[in-house]
């Protein structure tokens, strides 16, 4: 076994509750390196070089049936990759509720606060391909797979708790605008691009969701810091069969984060993987991510008050109205051991449910219900994906469906139907019993008919009451993504049409955004005048809804935060060393900058170790800058073109800056306006002298640290003046 199976051998021992289930019945499918290799039927390979040839400069054989397995395997590694949500991350972990949930739902899962609830999720771009870019504006898929003791459940969300479409009809038509255009393949993983905005500007039902898109939301800082939604309305049932509707909600502990557009983009060329690899080193590391789980609960009698439809997949309902119980925390604490059998093999399905919960009708979830059966049947090669080990329930499951492709259980017995009499000396049969899964009895309408409820025809009011709810600076970036999105457009038309639907959102929303694409003013009659458009109006009673605001999110705390210490030969060490114990204490996670990887030696000839470069080490990649004391150090700093750019890189982006003693003078040098009183430092830079008067005294160096860490906690300061002049 190698040094790394043990290490994770050693962690999944650790755990020994119930969350362990899965990782249990996973271990007896894990297999380590043999001595000897062998062909797949275990006949031991001789020469795993060379092929079977007529001679040595011979033709090789068509015999050589190790070779044939051998590259036939190869052939087939790949299976196809998603039609959406392709590039994905993936972590196991465990859910645990904090109290009985029975008033409103008989799931076993929600019942005991004991109980630990294995779980598998993952996270996902949708747009993109396996081989996309992890930063790219899109939605972000949230996918729970809960293995319960009645079975699996499946809670298969994103990022943004609406969609772009309110009937399932359309969703092939969505995907196949936002893809790639057919005919050159170009853009990957960008919805900036003609097809997608012809589409959305002629479907007025998208501007809410398109909202959420370009806001900060469609750009996470991490997956960590992320929220989640099952988007749709589902039901919650108790043992008495009292129903309430419900909707799904996972508030990150962290809380919720977002990147620059700039910053972003800048990600995606120097670490594709930035999302990915954030995750799996928090979890190594021991960063558990955490999330709550809450629930919006609504009795069906109460439902037709809030004024606009549950069942309509491109409305929330807004906190102030129903507010979030918080019902239970999930927590990843485990990486896949192997990428392919798990983050990739694993199949969700919103139709994966278990008792005591239930669907609604929404129309964008009916259809969800087929097609996720369907495309995983042809993704993952037929009928039997439920066998693979990262999908199948730790609770036996028994039925009588037989054989197909990669079948993998050995049914016994004679008999593979029901009822029977020869398989246990009695008759299997259930009609109508009252175990298991039971439906909820929905009293139905008629006629059959191919048609939208008019409950769902008002696209704009909650487009504006998001809007309403951002702090200045993230409606500032609604705008600048608009602008950015529609500069791409090449055809004029799309582009107007687009800010004419806006200016039912918001008219000076609308016209700053049109300001810059050479078009006309946006004209709300012309967007009334299309088709798709419809003049019903929804009364909310807010305006304003804070919790739609990414604004002051999170516990308050620097855990896991990424902190850059820019330093050459003789910087400060006596100041550097409380500062940066202060900032790890706190739960920061510092690293050392340097021109070259090894050692630098401090002013004292104090030997400190160097963890990345300015070549591999950007500042987009960290949430903050540190610049230590030294004369001799800042100088060699200002005399680097990549130092240089660090630190304005990361003053552009409204990151908090920390520079202490000679550190000032970088500052001032790069015209960012500072000094050493901290008067006239701009939002987010703390300044200070060396904070070390005499040997041994930190109590200024931990004033400085304290002040930082608070500056970091804000995560950013996007009221910094003249950010736009800095040129990074």
């Amino acid at each position: 076994m190698t040094p790394q199976n043990k290490a994770a051998a050693g962690r999944r021992s650790k755990a020994t509750d119930g969350s362990n289930a899965k990782q249990q019945q996973l271990d007896g499918f894990a297999t380590d390196h043999a001595p000897n290799l062998t062909t797949n039927q275990g006949l031991q390979i001789p020469d795993n070089h060379n092929s079977l040839k007529a001679g040595v400069r011979g033709p090789t054989l068509l015999e050589d049936f190790i070779l044939r397995e051998k590259i036939t395997h190869f052939d087939h590694e790949r299976i196809p990759e998603r039609a959406v949500h392709a590039r994905g991350s993936a972590a196991h972990g465990y859910f645990q509720v904090y109290k009985s949930m029975s008033q409103f739902t008989c799931a076993d899962f929600l019942q005991d606060p004991d109980a630990k609830t294995p779980v598998f999720v993952r996270f996902s771009t949708v747009a993109g391909s396996r081989g996309s870019a992890d930063t790219v504006r899109d939605v972000r898929g949230f996918a729970v797979k809960f293995y319960t003791r009645e079975g699996n459940y499946d809670l298969v969300g994103n990022n943004i708790p609406v969609f772009f479409i309110q009937d399932a009809m359309k969703f092939p038509d969505l995907i196949h605008a936002v893809k790639p255009e057919p005919h050159h393949e170009m853009p990957q993983a960008a919805s900036a691009h003609d097809t997608f905005w012809d589409f959305v500007s002629l479907m007025p039902e998208s501007t809410h969701m398109l909202m959420w898109a370009m806001s900060d939301r469609a750009i996470p800082r991490s997956l960590r810091m992320m929220e989640g939604f099952g988007v749709h309305t589902f039901r919650f049932v108790n043992i008495r069969g009292e129903s309430h509707f419900v909707k799904f909600h996972w508030k990150p502990k962290l809380g919720i984060h977002g990147l620059a557009w700039d910053e972003a983009q800048k990600v995606a060329g120097k670490d594709p993987d930035f999302h990915r690899r954030d995750l799996w080193e928090a979890i190594d590391q021991g960063d558990f991510p955490e999330w709550e789980l809450g629930v919006q609960l609504v009795p069906p009698d109460k439902a037709n008050s809030l004024g606009f439809d549950l069942l309509d997949p491109t409305k929330l309902i807004p906190e102030e109205m129903v507010p979030v119980q918080r019902i239970g925390r999930l927590v990843l604490n485990r990486n896949p051991e192997n990428f392919f059998a798990e983050t990739e093999q694993v199949a969700f399905h919103p139709g994966h449910v278990v008792p005591g919960i239930d669907f609604s009708n929404d129309p964008l979830l009916q259809g969800r219900l087929f097609s996720y059966t369907d495309t995983q049947i042809s993704r993952l090669g037929g009928a039997n994906f439920h066998e693979l080990p990262i999908n199948k329930s730790v609770c036996p499951f028994h039925n009588f469906q037989r054989d197909g492709m990669h079948r993998q259980a050995i049914a016994r017995g004679q008999v593979a139907y029901e009822p029977n009499s020869l398989g246990d000396g009695k008759e299997f049969r259930v009609d109508g019993g009252s175990a298991g899964f039971q439906s909820h009895p929905d009293e139905l309408e008629s006629p059959k008919v191919r048609r939208r409820s008019p409950t769902f025809d008002d696209h704009f009011t909650q487009a504006r009451l998001f809007f309403n709810s951002q702090s200045a600076a993230e409606k500032e970036h609604i705008i600048a993504a608009f602008r950015f999105e529609l500069s791409k457009v090449e055809v004029p038309a799309i582009r107007q049409r687009m800010v004419d639907n806006l200016a039912h959102v918001d008219e000076k929303l609308a016209r700053r955004v049109a300001e810059p694409l050479g078009i006309g003013a946006p004209d709300a009659k012309a967007a009334a005048g299309r088709a798709g458009f419809r003049e019903h109006r929804m009364t909310l009673p807010i305006e304003e809804s804070p919790a739609l605001s990414m604004a002051d999110t999170g516990d308050g705390s620097i855990r896991t935060r990424r902190i850059a210490i820019l330093a050459a030969d003789g910087v400060d060490s006596a100041s550097l060393k409380p500062i940066r114990d202060a900032l790890e204490q706190a739960g920061g996670k510092c690293k050392v900058v340097g021109a070259r990887l090894g050692t630098i030696a401090s002013a004292t000839k104090r030997q400190i170790d160097v963890d990345m470069t300015f070549a591999n080490g950007s500042s987009v990649m960290f949430d903050a800058v540190l610049i230590p004391g030294g004369a001799q150090g800042v100088a060699a700093l200002a005399g680097m073109g990549d130092a240089v750019h660090f630190v304005l890189e990361a003053y552009k982006h409204c990151k908090a800056i920390c520079s202490v003693g000679d550190g000032v003078q970088l500052l001032s040098t790069l015209g960012i306006g500072a000094n050493a009183q901290q008067r006239d430092a701009p939002a987010g830079v703390i300044v200070a002298a060396t904070p070390v008067t005499n040997l041994g005294d930190t109590s200024e160096a931990t004033q400085i640290a304290q002040a930082f860490i608070a500056a970091i906690a804000k995560h950013r300061h996007w009221d910094r003046a003249n950010i736009d002049a800095i040129p990074a």
